[in-house]
């Protein structure tokens, strides 16, 4: 069994990246604060190095590499945020990657994944086990396999963003009451559930998820890992995992308060709620945890929230559709 991560992991992490990743700000808004009644603090990881919170977790993964597995190179599957963070993380250290991605995935992802120099290996996106597609690239390449979530440096590495937003929230004099946060595989809840362990331990962690595909919070409610029905809308492509991971699970389990889902309806007014208000251009799985805050799905009256806008990688005709 490969050993959970810890919020110790999480520290480390943020040492090993200070100066690597963008201290993202934490953002408020009245308009924001008055719509839901409380505070609201916003965590703007579109503003992070390629575009989501991913760099982050990629980045101390590939620092954690001894000198032969550099040498050798990586591989990844991904629908596009973690693939072009890895390309990137990768080529900063001198590394290759080779990245499989979806055939479907979005033109942005595409193609700034190719531009930090990464090989790439399309695949069908509902015909293609790509994690078995991703060890057997690896295998062939002597490479090292860094997948998406499921993985303890990614985890911790991504835990850095609600470490960030708490000190930021302390220095204000605010405590965080509750921390909605973008869910998949559940490698970026599952890190912030760990930094605010140690950091924050009454702050109560919930995931988001889009409707369809919110296995993380069917899990919860099980008890164990459960997949989604896999039959909502595609429109949050970042967040399309049919189960959660082995290891963020294992985390999630004894540490997030629930689980949530919203409607694409409810992710396009948070879009364009970012868009007007915040300045700030949010893919719409970047958007699940704003939308979750808006729309009451998780109570932010009387209370101080925090939110993770966890990336901004969104195709022009598909941010277009928010805006109208």
């Amino acid at each position: 069994m490969t050993p959970l991560p810890t919020h110790d992991d999480v520290r480390a992490a943020a040492a090993r990246l200070a100066g690597r990743v963008v201290r993202t700000p934490m953002l408020r808004h009245p308009v924001l604060d008055s719509l839901v009644g409380g505070t609201v603090l916003i965590k703007p990881e579109p503003l992070q190095r390629t575009g989501s919170f991913k760099f982050r977790g990629a980045t101390n993964a590939v620092l954690r590499l001894g000198a032969a597995a550099r040498a050798a190179g990586v591989v990844t599957h991904s629908s596009g945020n973690h693939g072009q963070a890895l390309a990137c993380a990768a080529a900063s250290e001198g590394v290759r990657a080779v990245i499989a991605m979806p055939a479907d995935a979005p033109a942005i992802k595409v193609e700034s994944t190719r531009r930090w120099g990464a090989e790439m290996v399309f695949f069908d996106r509902l015909g293609t086990d790509r994690h078995a597609l991703a060890t057997r690239l690896a295998e062939e390449r002597g490479a090292t396999l860094i997948p998406p979530f499921d993985h303890p440096d990614v985890i911790a590495g991504q835990g850095t963003v609600a470490l960030e937003l708490i000190e930021d929230a302390e220095a204000a004099g605010l405590r965080l009451d509750a921390l909605a946060v973008c869910t998949g595989g559940g490698g970026l809840v599952s890190g912030c559930a760990l930094a605010v362990e140690g950091a924050s331990p009454d702050t109560q962690v919930f995931s988001v998820e889009p409707e369809g595909w919110d296995d993380t919070a069917r899990s919860l409610a099980a008890g164990e890992r459960l997949p989604a029905d896999g039959q909502g809308s595609t429109f949050c492509d970042s967040l399309l995992s049919i189960a959660p991971g082995e290891l963020t699970f294992a985390v999630n389990r004894a540490r997030l308060a629930g689980g949530v889902a919203v409607t694409p309806e409810e992710v396009l007014a948070a879009m364009r709620f970012a868009f007007d208000h915040l300045k700030l251009v949010v893919e719409p799985g970047g958007a699940v945890a704003l939308a979750a805050v808006m729309s009451g799905h998780i109570q932010a009256r009387g209370r101080t929230v925090g939110v993770v806008l966890s990336g901004g990688n969104v195709d022009p005709a598909v941010f277009a559709r928010a805006l109208h």
